[in-house]
């Protein structure tokens, strides 16, 4: 489902690679242009030793110049939006670029009490914001 999801973010003409090897890592999703990479963790991610071996990965694979964003496989079932959302976002700062989207509100600044604007992003329509 991810990797369906990933092959049509828009990249400004670069991609996603699954399954890519940097260093002594295989890594779930890899963007060389952005130098972002994706992973899909499951339940056994949340056990001492596996998540000892994660971060040590993660900390060589930043220390390389990469940036690691992680998902549990439940927040891909519960909301495919949102973690298309956080990689659209990252992807675009790693750029240096401005999102390619469009708010809309009545102004830029988020006022208190107000409803939250929707962010229209370019692969999937509306979502709603809170």
């Amino acid at each position: 489902m991810l990797w369906r999801a990933l092959k049509e973010l828009p990249m400004d003409g670069s991609h996603f690679r699954r399954q890519a090897p940097i260093g002594p890592y295989i890594v779930d999703f890899f963007c060389p242009a952005k130098r972002l990479i994706v992973e899909l963790d499951g339940g056994h991610h949340n056990e001492d030793d596996v998540a000892a071996r994660d971060l040590e990965r993660q900390r060589w694979l930043e220390n390389e110049g990469y940036r690691v964003i992680r998902f549990w496989n439940s927040e891909l079932s519960n909301d495919l939006t949102a973690v298309m959302e956080r990689v659209y976002v990252d992807s675009m700062a790693r750029a240096g670029r401005k999102l390619c989207t469009s708010l809309t509100g009545a102004s830029e600044k988020r006022q208190p009490n107000r409803e939250a604007p929707s962010l229209t992003l370019p692969w999937r329509g509306r979502v709603d914001r809170a």
